[in-house]
């Protein structure tokens, strides 16, 4: 662990400024577009436009590094970014901030790609594991962290902009003077639909309905949290436990994963998700109970993404996995679109509960699909399964094919075979 952070020390801590400065821009937008007066389902449309930029880039951003290379993408990016944080608070437009909520998604699609791709490149086989773990762990403590600097100020001023803003551009600093060479850079192509379908049904269609689930959870959580009058300090603190519910659940989630069906454990969790959001829609809880709800469905939602993904890696060869990874994370992005619009539709048409009601029915969905394909595939063996690896839905397809592929040494290394390597 100690060479690792010694060598992608730079990465790392930029990494853990960009998140502190995506993680605020998410929450406070819902905040201030409450204050703002701005009716819920125009902030759904606001927070669902990040999900499209991120989609748009994950298509484009890889052409963009091989024209130009590294470098330039990651600085242009990192500058719009910085930009980007400050103008929000120039006008207060639900129009005019899914626009550049948008362009946000897109920038960020491509910093993460960029440096995703360097922290893989600069990792030996001996490291790659600890590194991408380590990664990981930074992103979802700088979003975490994001959530608790949102108290320093007033919402309704200018400062909360500016903090993410200097933030990001910081973030920049000891990545780009960082003396490691940039990456040769590879684009990932997909795996066509009708074939990944074929490989993994639960696969396609629990990742979809995940994008729907997580896109909702995180994307509207502030603003759920705003209507129902939620203080800053309130928000701040059920919007952390959201992730920090994730970040606690990945590993046990993993190390259970491994030697259990894993289809079970999604029906575990799927099923635990639908019982907190009856609980929360039935009971009312006030505050505290709020925010362990938020600690438990991050804590579901996390690990059934990453689940997904190692279920489905259980059926394809080695040389697929990338062009696998790459077609999921199509799939989840565009479920990740559908989210925060259809909750910001169902809060308008039913209260707040919207909220919780769109991801039950959603986690219900798929513990009735998960339940069905047990009945049309028979479970693989531990021996047969590959090894799970720690995935947030902030990934890129390139953070989660080096994750796979480091998986997959992992169980050569131990002499397993696998399925896909059948």
């Amino acid at each position: 662990m100690i060479t690792v952070l010694k060598t992608t020390w730079p990465l790392l801590l930029g990494i853990l400024l960009l998140m502190v400065g995506n993680g605020m821009q998410g929450t406070l937008l819902g905040i201030r577009g409450d204050i703002e007066g701005i009716p819920t389902f125009e902030m759904s449309v606001v927070m669902a436009g990040y999900y499209g930029g991120f989609l748009l880039g994950s298509l484009t951003v890889p052409g963009m590094i091989k024209t130009v290379g590294h470098v330039r993408v990651f600085a242009a990016l990192g500058s719009l970014i910085s930009a980007i944080l400050i103008v929000f608070a120039v006008w207060p437009n639900w129009m005019f901030w899914t626009v550049l909520r948008f362009l946000i998604g897109f920038c960020f699609c491509g910093v993460y790609v960029t440096a995703e791709s360097w922290l893989n490149a600069g990792s030996t086989n001996e490291t790659r594991g600890q590194a991408l773990s380590v990664y990981m762990i930074m992103q979802m403590l700088g979003i975490v962290s994001a959530q608790f600097l949102l108290n320093v100020s007033d919402p309704a001023g200018f400062l909360l902009f500016v903090i993410p803003s200097v933030l990001v551009s910081l973030a920049f600093t000891p990545i780009l003077l960082n003396a490691q060479p940039a990456p040769e850079f590879d684009t990932i192509q997909r795996m066509s639909f009708r074939e990944l379908y074929h490989a993994s049904p639960l696969g396609c269609v629990g990742i979809f309905l995940m994008g729907g689930v997580f896109a909702a959870l995180a994307g509207m959580s502030s603003v759920w949290a705003a209507a129902v009058g939620m203080s800053v300090a309130e928000i701040s603190l059920f919007v952390a436990g959201i992730y920090a519910g994730g970040l606690v659940m990945q590993y046990p989630v993993g190390w259970i994963s491994d030697r259990y069906d894993r289809r079970k454990l999604v029906l575990l969790l799927g099923g635990f998700g639908v019982l907190t959001v009856v609980w929360v829609v039935v009971a009312q809880p006030g505050v505290a109970g709020l925010v362990v709800a938020g600690l438990l469905m991050g804590g579901m939602a996390n690990p059934i993404y990453a689940l997904l993904l190692a279920y489905t890696n259980d059926y394809l060869d080695q040389s697929d996995m990338a062009a696998a990874s790459a077609g999921l994370l199509f799939i989840y992005g565009v479920g990740s679109m559908g989210g925060p619009l259809i909750t910001g539709w169902l809060m308008n048409v039913i209260g707040p509960d919207g909220y919780w009601v769109h991801m039950g029915v959603l986690l219900a969905l798929m513990v009735i699909y998960a339940s069905w394909r047990m009945t049309r595939r028979r479970p693989l063996t531990p021996d047969e399964q590959g090894s799970f690896a720690v995935i947030t839905p902030q990934a890129t397809p390139f953070a989660v094919e080096a994750a796979l592929d480091e998986a997959q040494s992992s169980d050569g290394d131990s002499g397993s075979d696998g399925q896909g390597g059948k």
